[in-house]
């Protein structure tokens, strides 16, 4: 017994002397702005953090104000917005062939329609896009979210796009959630390199690290098959692709990246951007809500 308590008291020790150190640590590092402390606990005001997107997000859920999202006639109704999580779904819907089976609604996140009653409703996170469905599993009506879960989704309820051979299956399936894993990678180089308030330098490189790390992942993949998952296209190309052009196109990244050099990855966007449902996917205009009407 005196064994055991000796060995307890000895690791609750250890655990404080590494949480003093810890707390040392942090007193020693310098801040940015210098004039910064870093607190205790949380309590920052998102209003003043400034940048592009500083005062959209809030440490809360749920909606902010009471407006119904609008539905038009046609089963499938999409509430996105043309960034690449956006162009995903609809380069899906696109090659799909359903054109005729959806309607779309622009939800302008820098008006905040994604914290609208209807929206959050659809989908608690907030986060565009999202997708409901008539003629879901059983005629019942289904609400879908996070955009491999729709690409799935969409891929299973129309046999396209995903291998039927197992093992082909699971590769689609593994590059599908690397994209879901890295595509937040990308997103945040972005914010740093373009959209945040100032320049620091650690946000811009240790995300440029990723970015390129991420990008020379695929160039590894792509020198000897022609898509993802071999010689034809699946959702795992369609849900990675929007990204990668994303950095050329949206953050205007293209030369601070060096993409030219990732010659691979290049000649499979060149060949993604021939198919015609992948362009109009791309520049799919969204029919436009006011949810203060």
């Amino acid at each position: 017994m005196s064994s055991f308590v000796n060995h307890v008291t000895s690791a609750y020790s250890s655990c404080v002397a590494k949480c003093r150190r810890a707390v040392a640590a942090k007193a020693s590092k310098p801040t940015l702005p210098s004039s910064y402390t870093l607190p205790e606990v949380w309590a920052g005001d998102p209003s003043s953090m400034g940048g592009t997107f500083g005062a959209v997000n809030q440490p809360t859920a749920g909606a902010r104000f009471v407006a119904p999202l609008p539905v038009g006639k046609k089963p499938l109704q999409l509430y996105s917005l043309g960034t690449p999580n956006g162009q995903k779904v609809t380069i899906m819907l696109y090659e799909c062939l359903l054109d005729d089976k959806f309607d779309s609604w622009e939800i302008n996140i820098g008006q905040l329609h994604q914290f609208s009653s209807g929206f959050v409703d659809v989908n608690p996170n907030s986060k565009i896009p999202a997708l409901t469905d008539a003629d879901g599993p059983g005629g019942n009506n289904v609400n879908v979210f996070e955009t491999g879960s729709i690409l799935l989704y969409l891929a299973e309820k129309t046999g396209k796009f995903i291998p039927t051979d197992p093992v082909k299956r699971i590769e689609c399936m593994n590059w599908l959630m690397w994209n879901m894993g890295t595509a937040p990678y990308l997103g945040q180089f972005g914010h740093f390199y373009k959209y945040a308030p100032v320049h620091i330098e650690y946000g811009v490189d240790r995300y440029a690290m990723e970015a390129k790390r991420i990008v020379d992942v695929l160039d590894h993949l792509l020198e000897n098959r022609q898509f993802i998952v071999g010689e034809e296209v699946t959702i795992a190309d369609f849900a990675i692709f929007p990204w990668v052009v994303c950095l050329l196109r949206g953050y205007n990244a293209g030369a601070f990246l060096k993409l030219d050099s990732y010659t691979h990855v290049k000649a499979w966007c060149d060949r993604m951007m021939s198919r015609p449902n992948v362009r109009r996917g791309m520049q799919h205009s969204y029919g436009k809500w006011d949810p203060n009407k």
